[in-house]
């Protein structure tokens, strides 16, 4: 199988390449792909960098350029849910836009004339529920938006309009959009690094990298041996 895996930041794709065995890069224009191994699977690794533009136009070409059977949509995320602690892991097996409005007829977060929400393949999603770990996995809704969320008032306003969101993104939905688009089965798989709204949350974002990275991506590791 050939899978493609996005990640947004230079810290998670350090992360990720280390799980790959004699990988190479390919460059096209601005554009870094690494490519690698791990058992029978061959893996097309990116970072996009932030947001939903960026993440948007690199999902594109990756698909465009490779081929993937799929595309995988890992790194970190918020904890918007009371029960989200740092290191827990959410499979975002819907994923919504929180930052949208298209006016009236359509839903908030709906892109007129795209879904109302975007699904994740569920055969892998259910591959990623069955992962064997110490850490919390949670199946749920991941929202997205061209955000960083900090304030209590801001993560009120994403619950009242999706009560049931667990995790808060840059990346996912416009990901989802573009494989959506072009009919690409997608997962999103994210870590929780922080939990918005508490007091000091942006410490356990910085404590986040100090402590936990390598940990926590090594998780990718189980799900791409069920892959």
């Amino acid at each position: 199988m050939k899978i493609g895996i996005i990640v947004a930041m230079a810290s998670e794709l350090a992360c990720v390449r280390r799980l790959f065995e004699n990988p190479r890069e390919e460059r096209h224009n601005a554009s870094l792909f690494i490519i690698g191994n791990s058992g029978d699977h061959q893996f097309i690794l990116t970072q996009s960098g932030i947001g939903k533009v960026a993440s948007a136009i690199r999902a594109y070409e990756l698909i465009d350029r490779y081929a993937p059977d799929c595309v995988l949509n890992t790194g970190i995320a918020g904890g918007i849910d009371p029960s989200m602690q740092v290191m827990d892991i959410v499979v975002g097996d819907e994923i919504v836009y929180h930052d949208v409005w298209c006016g009236q007829g359509n839903e908030w977060g709906q892109v007129q004339g795209f879904p109302t929400r975007y699904h994740s393949d569920p055969a892998l999603v259910e591959k990623a529920l069955q992962i064997k770990t110490d850490l919390r996995l949670y199946k749920g809704l991941v929202c997205s938006g061209d955000r960083f969320i900090t304030a209590p008032g801001e993560l009120a306003e994403i619950k009242q309009a999706f009560p049931e969101g667990m995790a808060v993104d840059m990346e996912s939905g416009s990901i989802a959009q573009v494989c959506h688009i072009c009919g690409i089965p997608f997962l999103s798989f994210r870590i929780i690094s922080d939990t918005p709204g508490i007091d000091r949350h942006i410490d356990q974002y910085n404590h986040f990298w100090d402590n936990a990275p390598h940990r926590s991506f090594e998780i990718l590791t189980r799900l791409i041996e069920k892959l």
